[in-house]
């Protein structure tokens, strides 16, 4: 199974090392495609810009999993088995959304397999990325059947 995150900005910075941290850790083949957010307009045609060039990155045949603050929490022993569920019912990509600064625009949502929140506060979608690599690499490492520290 390989992963995919398709995000709006450009790495920089100490998320940017934490990124590199995790991917270097993961089991499965990442590739990180960044969107360009450069050339701000007005909230609406940005969602709608960045909705555009997100769908242009998406491959034929990948599940999509959608970064929402309205979308579902998981604990990560349950973003673990979500991952295995996956893996066990032979899904090829995991194709990971994360939006700009106004989130991803509705067509995006709706063609998503699933909507995940990463809890009910608002995150700098650089921060997010970074968590998001954190969190897989933990997936693994639950399900790889290592000591986890809540248990």
């Amino acid at each position: 199974m390989k992963i995919k995150i398709i995000a709006v900005g450009k790495m920089k910075g100490p998320e940017q090392a934490l990124v590199e941290r995790y991917s270097k850790r993961l089991p499965w083949p990442l590739e990180i495609v960044e969107i360009d957010d450069r050339h701000r307009q007005s909230r609406n045609r940005q969602t709608d810009r960045e909705t555009q060039s997100i769908t242009a990155k998406l491959p034929r045949n990948g599940t999509l999993i959608a970064l929402s603050e309205r979308g579902k929490p998981l604990s990560s022993r349950e973003f673990a088995k979500t991952i295995d569920r996956y893996q066990q019912d032979a899904h090829k990509e995991l194709v990971f959304l994360i939006g700009g600064a106004d989130g991803l625009g509705q067509a995006l949502l709706a063609r998503s397999d699933l909507e995940l929140s990463f809890g009910l506060m608002t995150w700098p979608h650089m921060m997010a990325r970074a968590m998001l690599v954190e969190q897989l690499y933990r997936a693994a490492s639950i399900l790889a059947g290592h000591p986890y520290h809540r248990d």
